[in-house]
């Protein structure tokens, strides 16, 4: 009996622990998706940035 209660406390832990990893992966995932999306909106702030540069700068010439 008293290895059986000892196989089911390392069976939860393992359980936890593979929970718990799962967890960690999912949200380093969402923190890399979101980062990726981040960059891309800066991105594309830059290129309009960059556009309306051109523009006045085409206008003074």
């Amino acid at each position: 009996m008293h290895l059986l209660n000892e196989d089911l406390a390392r069976a939860h832990c393992r359980s936890t622990l593979n929970d718990a990893e799962q967890n960690r992966r999912f949200h380093f995932a969402r923190q890399l998706e979101r980062a990726q999306k981040q960059a891309e909106r800066a991105s594309r702030r830059a290129e309009r940035a960059s556009a309306r540069a051109r523009l006045a700068l085409a206008r003074l010439v």
